[in-house]
């Protein structure tokens, strides 16, 4: 890894200590041009000398949206600077997908095996997206779980014997669409009495036992298509009408 350049902006002080003592200890190629603990020192520090890299924190002054926007208004004038997060927000995963949103070159958590020197040379190497391992279990986590999500309901499809327009019929109900506005959709080729046709097949389909001889509305059964994952609550959006 070649010499370069560091801006580190952290606000409290016991950990802005032992950030430097992780890059002087394993990364002796860093100079650390500067420190920040807030917007306006950072802003100062870039206008005397631009970094390869900054080092930023997110929850600055008790404030998230500091450091997002740090990183936004950076990668605007600078895209050329890396821009790696070094973050205690663990738990606040809306705030990693802001500052994403943002242009960062990845994110690292406070807590495991914190800053290492490999996040920083992948970062430095030109890496996109460089997570450490707590934020990457996370991750891992939720696509496994979106994988086994869409898994789940492309076989209650099958296994309910739910077409296209089933599909389309039922969740229009779970947004609250009557058959008259369904009977209204683009590639919708049914009246209103071919929905209700429709509708009582698909009570036999989702309640094949009945409903404890309770009546089935198109609310229920919207609910209970979502219940066996033949709609995705995720996915949840109108056709074009």
């Amino acid at each position: 890894m070649e010499n370069f350049k560091v801006i580190i902006v952290e606000d409290v002080p016991l950990e802005l200590k032992g950030t430097l003592g992780i890059f002087k200890m394993d990364i002796p190629e860093a100079e650390i041009i500067g420190t920040a603990e807030n917007e306006v020192a950072y802003w100062k520090l870039l206008n005397q000398q631009l970094p390869d890299l900054i080092l930023l924190d997110l929850g600055l002054g008790g404030s998230t949206t500091v450091g997002v926007e740090i990183c936004r208004q950076t990668k605007e004038k600078y895209p050329q600077i890396k821009v790696l997060i070094f973050t205690g927000e663990i738990l606040n995963e809306k705030l990693w997908v802001d500052v994403l949103d943002a242009g960062c070159d990845g994110i690292i958590l406070k807590s495991g095996e914190l800053l290492t020197r490999g996040d920083v040379s992948s970062c430095m190497g030109g890496k996109k997206l460089v997570f450490n391992q707590p934020i990457l279990e996370k991750i891992v986590d939720r696509f496994c779980k979106s994988v086994n999500n869409e898994i789940m309901h492309q076989e209650a499809l099958v296994n309910y014997e739910i077409d296209e327009y089933d599909e389309r019929f039922l969740r229009h109900l779970a947004l609250g669409y009557t058959k008259e506005q369904i009977t209204n959709l683009r590639g919708m080729p049914f009246g209103v009495k071919s929905l209700e046709k429709r509708q009582n097949e698909l009570v036999q389909k989702l309640f094949p036992d009945g409903n404890g001889k309770v009546g089935i509305n198109a609310t229920r059964l919207a609910v209970r298509a979502l219940e066996l994952r033949i709609l995705d609550v995720d996915n949840l959006l109108p056709d074009d009408e």
